[in-house]
């Protein structure tokens, strides 16, 4: 497994994560995971599967400290009285004292960066989680989380794939030192199905969905893999053992267009870059 170092931390370059997903999904494809390879498991208080993810990974044969675990506080609970109960409550259905990273999920546009990042800290400080983050974040906004933050802002996840240009907010993470954690790889089930992904994976013996992701951490993205399907799995993780060349990368990333984010709910997302 390769792993995107970003101060201090140290994170599995492939995540597998559980969004959209039943707990008996969860159940179902965890374990999957966790044969396949994976180690790095991303969830969120607003999943409402934290408890289910817990169940798995407390009955696998892994240690605990062989596991990278993230988990997102949700909007809702960005002020003082509900921050870090509700980070206790995500800790109890995980099952751990801690997680790996604590990342806040969306900016929305009623609570300032200065005090979401002051609760992110005090969640951090009080040991709740090894590392912080942030989420839906953009540039702007992530500068001024890392001026703010007493602890050093190790990621912004945000939604990447080839039909989203994210090379601004990528270079900006990149010059200070900030991990870029992408999700939406497979642009919602349109890459697995693109003719250019399956044509370049064809001359690697692999699927397009290997090529999307194989395209994110070739970058230096940590990428999450999604698949509620067991028999899946398996492919996801399958992709460290070939390399796209120049020519792969340059023609993928020439798929992004004006049009391509996918995710921006109202009240909660920025006014993106």
């Amino acid at each position: 497994m390769n792993i995107v170092k970003a101060l201090g931390a140290e994170i599995p370059a492939l995540g597998f994560g559980v969004f959209r997903m039943s707990d008996a999904e969860v159940e179902a494809a965890v374990p999957a995971a966790l044969e396949a390879g994976f180690r790095h498991f991303d969830t969120a208080q607003i999943y409402q599967n934290e408890a289910a993810l817990g169940r798995v990974l407390r009955s696998a044969r892994v240690r605990r400290e062989d596991l990278f675990l993230t988990t997102k506080v949700w909007v809702d609970n960005y002020s003082k009285d509900k921050f870090s109960a509700s980070v206790d409550q995500s800790l109890d259905k995980l099952g751990i004292d801690r997680v790996d990273l604590l990342l806040l999920h969306w900016p929305g546009d009623k609570v300032s960066i200065a005090d979401q990042i002051s609760l992110l800290n005090e969640a951090q400080e009080a040991g709740k989680t090894r590392f912080v983050g942030v989420s839906n974040q953009n540039i702007a906004q992530t500068m001024e989380s890392i001026a703010l933050s007493r602890a050093p802002i190790v990621t912004n996840q945000i939604e990447v794939h080839p039909y989203l240009d994210q090379s601004a907010v990528a270079a900006a993470a990149k010059a200070a030192g900030v991990a870029i954690t992408a999700y939406y790889g497979m642009a919602d089930g349109a890459m697995p199905r693109h003719p250019l992904l399956q044509k370049i994976g064809a001359r690697h013996g692999k699927s397009a969905a290997q090529v999307a992701l194989r395209w994110l951490v070739q970058q230096d993205y940590v990428a999450l893999s999604k698949t509620a399907k067991p028999e899946r799995v398996a492919e996801n993780f399958a992709i460290f053992d070939f390399a796209l060349t120049e020519e792969d990368m340059a023609a993928i990333g020439k798929l992004a267009r004006p049009t391509g984010r996918l995710v921006s709910p109202p009240g909660l997302a920025p006014v993106w870059d």
